[in-house]
Parts: C-alpha cells; sequence; structure tokens
C-alpha cells in the first residue's frame, strides 16, 4: 500500500516515489510520465520544458548564499523495465505499481518495483520541491527510453544544459562512487526456414524451464546466475542427439537487459521413444538443477506431454540453430586488466524466438572498451551467420571512460567518510550502461559522477530498495549539493 510508503524516512523521498510509481512509464510509452513531470515543474512555478526526444528539463535557481557555487545538472531517467512473474495478473499500460514494506525493503506484488531509475526521479523532485535544501543553479534532467536503447540521452542536443557538474543518480550500491560505465550493442541473429509437417508417430511434448532469478545483464552477469535460454537450449541438443528430438517453437527471455528467467519450447518425438525420453530429461534436468542449486534453488524444470504440433522445423536449420546457441558466449567474456574486479566485455542472450518458420535470437554485449565490444559482437556474428542467419547490429551505445581527476570526486570522497565514520567508498566503474557516456559526447567538458541507495534484483520482480540504505544516501545527496565547489 502506499500509505505505508509514504510513512517512511525520508518522507519527501518516499512520498515523490508513490507519486511517480502511481503513473505507468514503460519504455518506449512514456507519455504519461512526460506530462506529469511537466505538469509537476509547472505547478512549482519552475522552467520547464520538453525537448524534441522527450526528455523533460526544470530549472531552478540557486538558493541563497549559494548562487557563486558551479551550476550543476541532477539526471535520472523515467522509464523503467517491465517484468513480472507468470502467475502475476498485472498490466504495466495501466496500472500503478503495487508496493510494500518488507522489513528494511520496500518490494512490489509480483512485478518490478522501477526503484530503477524511480528512486533517482524522485531524489531529485524532492529538491525540486523543497524551499529549505540548499543548492546551487539546478538542471533536472529527467530524459526517457533509458532501458531500451537510451534514445533519450542520445537524442539530447549540445548547448541546452548549462551546468557544470552532472549528477547521475543511478547507481545501484550505496557505497559506490560510479566515475565509468560500459557501453554495448545490440545483436539480433534471425533467419527463415521451411517447416515440415509433423509425422503421426511422433509425440509432443512441452519442456518449461521457469524459477531462475533472473536480474540485470550488466551489474549480475557475473555471478553464475542461471540462463534460461541456454538451459533449454542444452536439454533440446541432448534431445536430438539421443532421441532425434525435433523443434516445433521456442519462446525464451523477455527484455535484451535482463537475465532470462524462463523458456518453453513445444516439441515433438518419435512415440517409440517415450519412456527413453521422459527417464533421460528427467535425469538431465536433475543434473542441471544440482549445477545451479547454489545460486538458483528456484529452478524448474518441467517436461509434460502435449498435444503434437501441426509443424517441425527444418532438420539441418534445427541442428544449425541448437549448436550456434551453444557455441554463443553468455557471460564474462573479458575481465578489466586495469580495474580490480570489473567485467570489461560480456554477452547475454536474451531472447530466442522460433514460430511460424521464424528464428530471432536478441543478444545484448556490453563493454567499456570499444574494440573489445565489437570484438565479442564479430564473434556472435560469425557464430549465427555460420548457421546462415543474417545478424544485425543495432543500439549502438558509447561507454565513459573514467576520470579519477574529477573535480567532483574530490568533494564526495571526504563527504562520504565523514558520514560513514571513516568508511572509504568504492570509487569505481560499472558494466551497466549510464547515460553519461552518451551524455559526454555533446558535453565533453561536464564533469559526471552517479551514485545511488541499494537496490538489489533489478530488472527482475525481485526487485527491492532498502530503507536505511536509501536514507544514507539521501544524507549523502544533501551533503553533496551543499558542498558543490564554487565557480572560477
Amino acid at each position: 500500500m502506499s500509505s505505508e510508503i509514504r510513512a517512511l524516512e525520508p518522507k519527501a523521498l518516499w512520498n515523490k516515489f508513490a507519486d511517480l510509481n502511481a503513473v505507468p512509464r514503460p519504455s518506449k510509452k512514456e507519455q504519461r510520465v512526460i506530462q506529469f513531470m511537466k505538469d509537476f515543474g509547472k505547478t512549482l512555478g519552475l522552467e520547464t520544458i520538453e525537448d524534441e526526444v522527450g526528455n523533460v528539463i526544470i530549472r531552478k535557481p540557486a538558493t541563497k548564499g549559494m548562487e557563486k557555487r558551479k551550476p550543476i545538472v541532477m539526471q535520472s531517467h523515467l522509464d523503467m523495465v517491465h517484468q513480472k512473474n507468470n502467475d502475476t495478473v498485472f498490466d504495466f499500460d495501466t496500472q500503478g505499481i503495487d508496493m510494500f514494506v518488507d522489513g528494511d525493503w520496500v518490494k512490489a506484488k509480483g512485478t518490478t518495483l522501477g526503484a530503477d531509475n524511480g528512486l533517482g526521479v524522485a531524489t531529485i523532485m524532492a529538491i525540486l520541491e523543497s524551499d529549505s535544501i540548499a543548492h546551487p543553479d539546478l538542471e533536472a534532467l529527467f530524459t526517457i527510453d533509458e532501458e531500451t536503447g537510451m534514445t533519450g540521452a542520445m537524442g539530447l542536443k549540445g548547448g541546452l544544459l548549462k551546468g557544470d557538474i552532472l549528477l547521475n543518480l543511478d547507481t545501484e550500491e550505496d557505497d559506490e562512487i560510479g566515475v565509468g560505465c560500459a557501453g554495448g550493442i545490440d545483436v539480433t541473429a534471425t533467419r527463415d526456414y521451411n517447416e515440415e509437417d509433423t509425422p503421426e508417430f511422433k509425440i509432443g511434448y512441452l519442456i518449461t524451464v521457469k524459477g531462475l532469478q533472473g536480474g540485470h545483464s550488466g551489474m549480475q552477469i557475473h555471478e553464475g546466475l542461471g540462463n534460461a535460454n541456454k538451459l533449454m537450449n542444452r536439454l533440446l541438443f541432448d534431445g536430438f542427439e539421443n532421441f532425434g528430438l525435433r523443434i516445433s517453437e521456442i519462446d525464451g527471455g523477455s527484455l535484451r537487459n535482463a537475465i532470462p528467467r524462463e523458456s518453453k519450447a513445444i516439441v515433438a518425438i518419435d512415440a517409440v521413444h517415450e519412456d527413453a525420453f521422459s527417464f533421460e530429461m528427467k535425469q538431465l534436468s536433475e543434473t542441471i538443477k544440482k549445477e545451479y542449486k547454489t545460486m538458483e534453488p528456484d529452478l524448474e524444470i518441467i517436461i509434460s506431454k502435449t498435444e503434437t504440433p501441426d509443424k517441425i522445423m527444418d532438420l539441418g536449420v534445427q541442428e544449425g540453430l541448437t549448436r550456434s546457441i551453444y557455441a554463443a558466449l553468455n557471460g564474462v567474456y573479458r575481465m578489466s586488466p586495469d580495474i580490480k574486479d570489473l567485467v570489461e566485455t560480456s554477452n547475454n542472450i536474451a531472447r530466442v524466438i522460433i514460430k511460424d518458420g521464424h528464428i530471432k535470437i536478441g543478444c545484448l554485449t556490453r563493454s567499456s572498451v570499444e574494440s573489445s565490444k565489437l570484438d565479442l559482437a564479430n564473434t556472435l556474428r560469425a557464430t549465427f551467420e555460420l548457421t546462415g542467419c543474417e545478424v544485425e547490429f543495432s543500439g549502438d551505445y558509447p561507454g565513459w571512460a573514467p576520470n579519477m581527476d574529477s573535480d567532483i570526486l574530490k568533494v564526495m570522497v571526504p563527504i562520504y567518510e565523514r558520514l560513514n565514520n571513516g568508511e572509504k567508498p568504492h570509487v569505481a566503474a560499472c558494466h551497466a550502461g549510464l547515460e553519461c557516456g552518451i551524455l559526454g559526447q555533446n558535453y565533453p567538458e561536464m564533469d559526471m559522477i552517479s551514485f545511488g541507495p541499494n537496490i538489489k534484483g533489478a530488472h527482475s520482480p525481485d526487485e527491492r530498495a532498502q530503507i536505511s540504505s536509501t536514507q544514507k544516501y539521501w544524507k549523502f545527496v544533501l551533503e553533496i549539493l551543499e558542498n558543490i565547489p564554487e565557480k572560477n
């Protein structure tokens, strides 16, 4: 219930988060939240504009005594990832997020929470509304479509922003100060194939992989989480090798930036192999579950008889498909040689759709090094082209190169240490795609930094925001605003 959320401290932030989460805001369908934000700025009597692509900018003058400080931009994105559990009835296009408090965490009932990046948006809204929080000249930049292409950041023209410092509020660990991020590129393989009539002697099976955690395909790619598309392919490959299994349909994964949690396949096998197939699949399923028991305790693999499909995939195409998905890298490709424990380059096999004579495989490749990103993208392209697929690169966006000599970083580190009993923050680049790299193309002189509260399970229905961490983060924000350096 929103009432228990609104009672949390800091109330200024949580109330704005509750207001925001009442507005549907899927990526590429942000019209309502854009209007919501414009109405908010105008209600406060502040200069409010919408640019050509839908980004909203709200300007607020410096508070008394802060006029000589450097002007700042506070930035967060308006859209959120929409994921829900299979048994959750929810319409993201019309419903607001149903939230509740569970101990020290705010969660949503069966859906993503929208803390990524709603807590950042709510932070900025609370500061814009306040008449007591000290800050320099402030531009609030609310971008659109961060989660499915970063088109808001890409479409923001140079010269529109006047700030010297940009505070990006899209980091998900409260002890981390972000100074760099990965770029990304979508790798999509497609091809058509001939369907064959299913022979009468075959019977149908439905194979279901579910119960995986899923999660952020950048920040969690190194954790060893299960990928439903890879696990499904393992089952299909084995079924074909041992029993001549034939594929009719596959529907695996969902969003490009989410580790796939579920996959379903409709297949056919010779009726004579029914008992042996069921036994083999059960044995393999138990083996896989044992391998993943630590990271994926809720993994389920269900093999059940179903109506025999009318059509199956051409045999030669099927062999190439299963081998290419087996060969395609999923996970970490290279660790950074320069920054300890940072994933440099990775890939997520995010989506596999096989139906009605058409194959589509979608991957998101990330890297903080442009040449390494292209190297892995070409590796995937070669893998899928060997099976007759056409491969397209799209949605290419740059990374954000770390600047360890940043002026705002020099301000923030001692503030963090003072507020946290001498504890040092983790100054690092991340393997997520932040908008700073894109914004920096048109604003190369702007000093940028990223930080935020603890958010776990982003991009999945397990997403949750820590209340105590949000309180810690809020104090940090207020101290930063009060200590922005003076103009040169």
